[in-house]
């Protein structure tokens, strides 16, 4: 399998695997795991297939599921695992982290992280070491960045609320970040749950949720 490719579609990271982490035997698939399969894997598939790797020919699939709840994915990447996959691929901080701590040995890319560091996934971006790799959506001061620019596009602006899952790491350091910068700017950040989390009973319900977004001024 074409490592650097590879690499490449899951977002360009810049990957240190030993090449004996890729090395396969000869007429074995590599098999790919995926957590938590949803329509936004279509593009890295549809990659896949463009640099011409065939699902059922010379590549292959696995998938465990979750559905974003802490204690499912450590279950599902604990699966993939013991099937055992050779590469497992994942999306956000709560699947990424099931997977870390999963295997120290089976090749991790995970995308559309948040503060991989601060979440404890990788020490450091420069050198992220391990067996994790992949990229983040953030960097730093983009939370006070937003809020800038939500307070200049809407100079009367003083309550936010802000949409998150305090299951995810990430959320929770961005909302930290948010309530760090936000009386710099006159402004105070309320956070509100999500309507997964009402529905499992562990946040605020619709009610609430409602109550919460007439309070805030956008």
């Amino acid at each position: 399998m074409r490592r650097r490719e590879f690499i490449t579609l899951l977002g360009g990271a810049a990957a240190g695997w030993p090449l004996a982490a890729w090395a396969q035997e000869p007429g074995k698939i590599p098999r790919i795991g995926i957590i938590d399969d949803s329509l936004h894997w279509n593009a890295f598939r549809h990659g896949l297939r463009d640099l011409g790797y065939l699902e059922g020919q010379n590549i292959a699939f696995d998938y465990a599921y979750g559905d974003g709840v802490p204690e499912r994915l450590a279950d599902a990447a604990a699966a993939l695992v013991r099937r055992p996959v050779d590469v497992i691929t994942t999306f956000g901080t709560p699947a990424s982290l099931a997977a870390k701590q999963a295997t120290t040995t089976i090749p991790i890319v995970m995308i559309s992280i948040g503060d991989p560091v601060r979440a404890g996934l990788v020490p450091s971006l420069a050198r992220p070491g391990g067996n994790i790799t992949g990229n983040t959506i953030l960097g730093p001061d983009v939370g006070a960045k937003r809020l800038q620019i939500l307070k200049e596009a809407i100079p009367t602006v003083s309550r936010i609320a802000f949409l998150w899952n305090p299951d995810n790491a990430s959320n929770v350091l961005q909302f930290e970040e948010l309530q760090a910068v936000a009386p710099t700017l006159g402004v105070t950040v309320r956070p509100c749950a999500s309507e997964e989390l009402s529905a499992r009973g562990e946040g605020p319900n619709h009610a609430e949720q409602q109550r919460m977004t007439e309070e805030v001024s956008i």
